[in-house]
């Protein structure tokens, strides 16, 4: 059995879409290499437990789990703990603004870490290469010069400043523009991605990764949106979303180790990982173990 190290255990950790489970049929999923099962009552509201001999597809009546795990519901997704976990989810108030299009846009199995997979959404470098005339496009490569730092007072990885020449950085993109970002890593597992909004540029659209751990080495990305745009239906929003995704989904399984080594030295940082160099050594002073490989004592 893993070690789960007790940060990890007590978190909030993201599941599923909540509208996409359905009331009274069992769903299954892998947690921290912990088989879960999982339903919504009549009400709509998600049951959570350790699964034992549940099939995806059996029939349930909620009322009868009595040992379930914690859950709660945040920006369209059920979460559930292993442990104790606070009071609330970490804050994204932008997806309460009224005049926003909120939506999910898929949960993708991918083989390698979870803190793997924040790392590559924090990188800015590879868009040229990965995300050709969408998000980046030579001969625009340069990262410039921004900002990070580890707020205590908030406990999040906070990089600002970041600016990037994008082709197509929305679906509501008409030129290219060049693009200031703000990134936040406000859980182990999660980041939040704030960019110039096309429609409006005193605004910022907001994109998350919330990563499921299912094991050390795979887990799901559950990928949200809370965007600005009048005018793009939810089915094209979701399917631009799942383009760039695809497009890193194979990147991001070619890398070795699966997990992720908070070594600073272990592989070679360029100015550019600014913001992954402080994430791994915020992991690292936190005390988190799984999916990583830890500074050697």
């Amino acid at each position: 059995m893993t070690s789960i190290d007790p940060i990890t255990r007590d978190l909030w950790q993201v599941i599923a879409a909540t509208d996409e489970l359905p009331v009274g049929i069992v769903e299954t999923t892998l947690l921290l290499d912990q088989p879960i099962a999982m339903t919504r009552d009549r009400n709509g509201e998600p049951v959570v437990w350790r699964r034992s001999d549940e099939q995806p597809g059996d029939e349930i009546d909620p009322e009868t789990i009595l040992d379930r795990l914690p859950v709660t519901t945040g920006y369209g997704f059920t979460w559930t703990s292993l442990g104790s976990p606070p009071a609330q989810l970490f804050p994204v108030p932008e997806y309460a603004e009224s005049d926003r299009v909120n939506m999910s846009c898929g949960s993708i199995g991918i083989h390698v870490s979870a803190p793997r997979a924040v790392e590559n959404f924090l990188d800015m470098g590879h868009f040229p290469y990965v995300h050709t005339d969408i998000l980046g496009a030579e001969p625009h490569t340069e990262v410039k010069e921004y900002d990070v730092e580890v707020s205590q007072e908030r406990d999040e990885v906070l990089a600002t400043k970041c600016k990037f020449f994008q082709p197509r950085a929305a679906l509501s993109a008409t030129d290219g523009m060049e693009v200031e970002y703000v990134y936040r890593v406000p859980h182990p597992f999660c980041s939040v991605l704030y960019k110039s909004s096309p429609e409006a540029p005193e605004r910022r659209d907001v994109i998350a990764i919330f990563l499921q751990p299912m094991t050390e080495e795979r887990c799901r990305a559950h990928l949200l949106q809370s965007m600005i745009d009048s005018t793009s239906t939810i089915t094209e929003l979701r399917r631009f979303q799942q383009t760039i995704f695809g497009q890193d989904k194979p990147i991001l399984e070619n890398q070795y180790p699966k997990r992720l080594p908070l070594d600073p030295r272990a592989e070679t940082p360029i100015r550019a990982d600014k913001s992954a160099i402080a994430y791994r050594r915020w992991l690292s002073q936190k005390g988190i173990t799984y999916g990583v490989i830890p500074v050697a004592g």
